[in-house]
């Protein structure tokens, strides 16, 4: 762990998060959609929905996707128009959450499929939970395979414990990610928010992240 100077230098440093095949950590709860990607081409229909809650790494194993298939990405709140056929090696359309524009969605996916492409579409629920009216664009959608990423299981967390302290430069002990793990609610999301935060209060007080200091800046704000 680093101490002294070396840890105010670790602090200074900006964060970077990683978004490579080799930093996504995989384990019991996203090995089955890890498979599914491996699997590409070889989607049925050449479309896949990747479902996981906020911060689940989503984006991230798109991100790998993308690496290998050469897709194009787009937000779902942006696929309006026909500006997604200028991507001839596929189409990953990420922040499937809300609203989009079911016409652009609907000839999206027939484009695909008629030119032998493959799209990967991600969003926290599976599509057959989407609000969509349309409903040819309904039926397009119940035929698409659905890669889940669960909820984190314990080896997960402590790697995303140790990989958010990692992307900001910051080393820490296996008694710090225990400690950490069965405090934290188990999410992604939570992971990531306590983690800033540690990271933020570390630069302003000037301190090493130890048992005392996490005991320190979390237990404060449970009785704020």
């Amino acid at each position: 762990m680093a101490t002294g100077n070396a840890a105010q230098l670790a602090f200074e440093l900006p964060h970077r998060t990683a978004l490579g095949r080799d930093d996504f950590l995989v384990t019991g709860c996203n090995a089955r959609a890890v498979d599914w990607i491996d699997r590409w081409p070889d989607w049925p229909g050449g479309i896949l929905a990747l479902v996981g809650a906020r911060a689940s790494g989503k984006t991230h194993l798109m991100e790998v996707w993308r690496a290998v298939s050469g897709a194009g990405r787009i937000e779902a709140a942006a696929l309006s128009g026909d500006g997604w056929m200028d991507f001839t090696r596929g189409i990953a359309i990420d922040g499937m959450n809300g609203a989009v524009d079911e016409e652009a969605l609907f000839h999206a996916v027939n484009w695909v499929r008629q030119r032998g492409l493959t799209m990967l579409i991600a969003g926290e629920t599976p599509p057959t939970a989407w609000p969509v009216a349309l409903p040819d664009l309904r039926s397009r959608l119940a035929t698409i395979p659905v890669a889940e990423i669960a909820r984190p299981d314990d080896a997960l967390m402590d790697a995303l414990i140790v990989k958010q302290f990692t992307d900001r430069q910051l080393m820490v002990t296996p008694e710090v990610v225990a400690w950490l793990r069965l405090r934290l609610e188990r999410s992604f999301e939570a992971v990531r928010a306590a983690v800033a935060r540690i990271d933020a209060a570390a630069l302003a007080e000037k301190r090493a992240v130890t048992l005392p200091f996490l005991r320190h800046v979390l237990d404060d704000e449970s009785r704020e």
